[in-house]
């Protein structure tokens, strides 16, 4: 049944694709199409009728009636959806309610309707058919993907609605599709601990020698599971051979249960993996799988940090970026492979572009999808069918392009995410460029790195806080340091105007290994779900990596 299902998928993403490139030649039609529909439909609900969204009958119309509103203004209706009110934001039933990842500010709730996660299963259908469409013109195959996203919900509310991370909400809703995708029962994502899940996952996608993909969140993550399949190499080799689930897992009990009835022993398989790891010396994803195709991950921001390190694992498999999405709406949807940017999903939402010059505006002037210009950065405005409108989620994203008439973004950073000694806002974008141009340099391998400033003067200065990844050597520090201040000037124009006069040298801080391993488990302590972890590397939180074990600290003064 599987075997049937899954090239009818292809096909029919194939022909969702298409019908997407077709709107991207009229792109404004489409976008104008969208808001009319989404304000009829809503016009009645407590939110229209105190902005009148009947009368609205131009997008200027709209632009000047709808202020720009931060999470806090529909934070209290959004409080009474969640008691089980009715059509205070949309004329449908919430079906779920997604939480933001509370990584960078306060976890927001979203509400979701059926025609809102239909227009989210749309792109992720769309993506798959550009997935499918790229890897046939370089010869690859399309299959079956490992993937190790959570299915549990964070709780239900007051009014008996479900709520969590938004990927939760999709793979439940979404059910039957992805158990065609996935290379793993269904249930494999059911166990609440992650190294049990995560574990389990290669377990049973480890006994098909065709999978074709690995996907997950971010990098980071993908990394996370390449890692657990090199530590637990041993275990699961020996697992698959017998046919049985390690006791020491932390399952629980009816998902045991369930999962026991499906593990099937393949020896075989086991003997296979078990000659490769001999050979190697070690297990990777590539070496597991030969014939992987794709790699599909978030990219832009900081991801090309973590890219670096890929190769070692999947030698030249080519990545995917799949869907630019977030709790609040799907942005847009990648076309290609290794390709950042990616074609803005008209039809899941009504775009606004706020230009730089307007950044600082009580009422920012906004453009439209076809009137930003390649180069240029951007706040990226939403209205969509969560009942949000001309919201702002505070991703700055860069127009690298355009795809027939619809504009290809890539993320750049969040804009609430700067660092300043003085005023000279450093992003994430600014630093991940030099920590990368760093590794290459000088050839080393980063575990990771966080920026923050010192609290033992005035003006602050940067301490560049890195982890050198297991076995490697830096050897020049005091070079690493100083190309670190002047490959940051080069990049960032206001770093290297006051850097002079105003910002103090910076210093390098070597952590002692494991050190961000201690500082992610502060963020899942947080309660950040480790599906949606997006690790920081700029804070401003002098305390952000307190009682961490500083091995060396290099000073260029």
């Amino acid at each position: 049944m599987a075997n049937f299902l899954l090239p009818l998928l292809a096909t029919v993403s194939s022909q969702v694709k298409n019908n997407f490139i077709q709107q991207t030649r009229q792109t404004n039609a489409i976008q104008e199409q969208f808001l009319r529909r989404l304000l009829f439909a809503y016009q009645n609900t407590e939110l229209g009728r105190t902005y009148k969204i009947g009368e609205i009958k131009t997008i200027d119309q709209f632009r000047s009636r709808i202020p720009v509103l931060p999470y806090s203004s529909y934070a209290p209706l959004c409080d009474r959806i969640a008691k089980g009110e009715q059509n205070i934001l949309t004329n449908e039933a919430v079906v779920y309610l997604n939480l933001t990842s509370g990584s960078t500010s306060k976890q927001k709730l979203i509400p979701v309707t059926k025609r809102f996660q239909n227009s989210l299963r749309q792109a992720n259908l769309t993506s798959i058919g550009f997935l499918h469409a790229a890897l046939k013109s370089q010869g690859r195959k399309f299959g079956k993907l490992l993937a190790t996203n959570s299915v549990q919900i964070v709780g239900t509310t007051e009014g008996k609605i479900d709520y969590g991370i938004a990927s939760v909400g999709v793979l439940r809703m979404g059910k039957f599709v992805y158990e065609q995708l996935f290379a793993h029962p269904y249930e494999t994502l059911q166990p609440a601990d992650s190294l049990a899940r995560h574990y389990i996952c290669l377990l049973f996608a480890l006994g098909n020698p065709d999978l074709r993909g690995i996907g997950a969140n971010f990098p980071m993550l993908v990394l996370r599971i390449c890692n657990y399949l090199e530590v637990y190499a041993e275990d699961l080799i020996k697992d698959l051979a017998t046919g049985e689930i390690a006791n020491w897992l932390s399952l629980e009990p009816e998902v045991r249960v369930k999962l026991e009835r499906q593990m099937v022993a393949n020896p075989r398989r086991a003997a296979q993996l078990r000659e490769i790891y001999k050979s190697n010396g070690i297990l990777t994803p590539k070496l597991a799988w030969s014939d992987l195709s794709f790699v599909a991950t978030a990219r832009g921001g900081t991801s090309d940090f973590y890219f670096e390190r890929f190769p070692n694992y999947f030698g030249d498999t080519p990545g995917f970026g799949a869907v630019y999405s977030s709790a609040e709406g799907t942005f847009s949807i990648n076309h290609d492979l290794d390709t950042d940017g990616s074609i803005l999903a008209i039809s899941c939402g009504f775009f606004e572009f706020v230009p730089q010059d307007q950044w600082e505006a009580t009422h920012p002037q906004t453009l439209l999808a076809t009137e930003v210009k390649p180069g240029e950065l951007y706040r990226i405005l939403v209205t969509n069918y969560s009942g949000f409108y001309r919201y702002d989620i505070g991703d700055v994203v860069e127009v690298v392009g355009f795809y027939e008439q619809a504009p290809l973004l890539v993320f750049r950073y969040r804009r609430g995410g700067l660092l300043s000694s003085t005023t000279e806002k450093t992003t994430e974008f600014h630093v991940t460029q030099v920590m990368q141009d760093l590794q290459q340099k000088f050839a080393v391998i980063l575990e990771d790195f966080c920026i923050t400033l010192s609290d033992d003067q005035i003006p602050a200065c940067y301490l560049v806080n890195i982890e050198l990844a297991p076995g490697e050597i830096l050897e020049d520090y005091l070079g690493f340091l100083t190309a670190f201040d002047l490959l940051l000037q080069e990049n960032h124009t206001s770093y290297a105007i006051k850097r002079p006069d105003s910002i103090p040298h910076p210093r390098l801080r070597v952590l002692a290994p494991g050190s961000f391993a201690i500082v992610r488990q502060r963020q899942l302590l947080k309660g950040i779900p480790d599906s949606q972890l997006k690790f920081p590397h700029i804070s401003d939180d002098r305390n952000f990596l307190s009682g961490l074990q500083v091995i060396q600290e290099i000073r260029l003064d």
